[in-house]
């Protein structure tokens, strides 16, 4: 087993006992971090049938005077920056770190992918690299769907080309790579053409891969925002569950 390899669980809103268990832990574990508002979100990209998440800005986020340990570096767009949630602290990505005591470094952006909108932060992966994490966590490829198809060999070649450079310049951390999120019940045929290039190039790099994620809010409107595309309270924290559940199988 390398360092790369750990082990995974699944909780679901209907697992009650499980879920009150969790949230116990993880109020036990969050620090207390500044309110910030949620800002409004960049333009949506059209897409046929459906519509780009907006885009906003939250800072990344790290406990206050939180001595050295695990450094975990999310990559990722709106669904981890934590943009429909009323603070940073309720978005998965943080409740997960408080959870574990990881020092969460979260450079995500929201309208990004691998593709869509890079021009805009052409520096993100870099401040991913910098952070010289012990674990990556890759959420990236929601709004390539939006691009999609005019750019898919553009977004194909780039999911490689990221997760390759991440895996060459943090040859000692652990990449794990989470199937891209999705928003709508609806599911145009670009998700599962990306989902599929994301799987095999973790494959390439020998990354750990969390499947299924595309599925985790679906049918669950009142887990969705004020703005109909984001995840509010509710569904960052049935996110943070689910997360949760995979990163125990994979021994985090």
């Amino acid at each position: 087993m390398t360092q790369r390899h750990l082990t995974q669980r699944h909780l679901t809103q209907r697992h009650l006992t499980q879920r009150h268990r969790l949230t116990g832990r993880i109020r036990l574990g969050l620090v207390a971090l500044a309110a910030l508002a949620v800002l409004p979100l960049l333009a949506s990209c059209a897409s046929a049938g459906t519509s780009a998440p907006p885009s906003g800005s939250i800072p990344a986020q790290s406990a206050p005077g939180e001595a050295a340990g695990t450094t975990v570096a999310f990559y990722g767009d709106s669904y981890t920056l934590g943009t429909g949630a009323s603070d940073p602290a309720s978005r998965w990505s943080s409740i997960v770190s408080a959870e574990r005591g990881w020092h969460e470094v979260n450079p995500s952006a929201d309208g990004v992918g691998f593709v869509a909108n890079r021009d805009m932060l052409p520096g993100l992966l870099d401040q991913v690299i910098a952070a010289n994490p012990d674990i990556v966590i890759v959420t990236m490829g929601l709004n390539d769907n939006f691009v999609m198809p005019d750019r898919a060999d553009d977004i194909r070649a780039a999911i490689t080309a990221d997760l390759t450079t991440l895996s060459s310049a943090l040859p000692r951390a652990r990449l794990i790579v989470v199937e891209p999120f999705w928003y709508t019940d609806e599911r145009p045929a670009s998700v599962e053409r990306i989902i599929g290039w994301v799987r095999a190039a973790a494959g390439r790099v020998d990354a750990d891969y969390i499947s299924g994620a595309s599925h985790w809010i679906e049918g669950h409107p009142e887990w969705m925002s004020f703005d109909g595309l984001h995840p509010n309270d509710e569904g960052y924290q049935a996110m943070a569950e689910r997360m949760d559940a995979e990163l125990e199988k994979l021994g985090l």
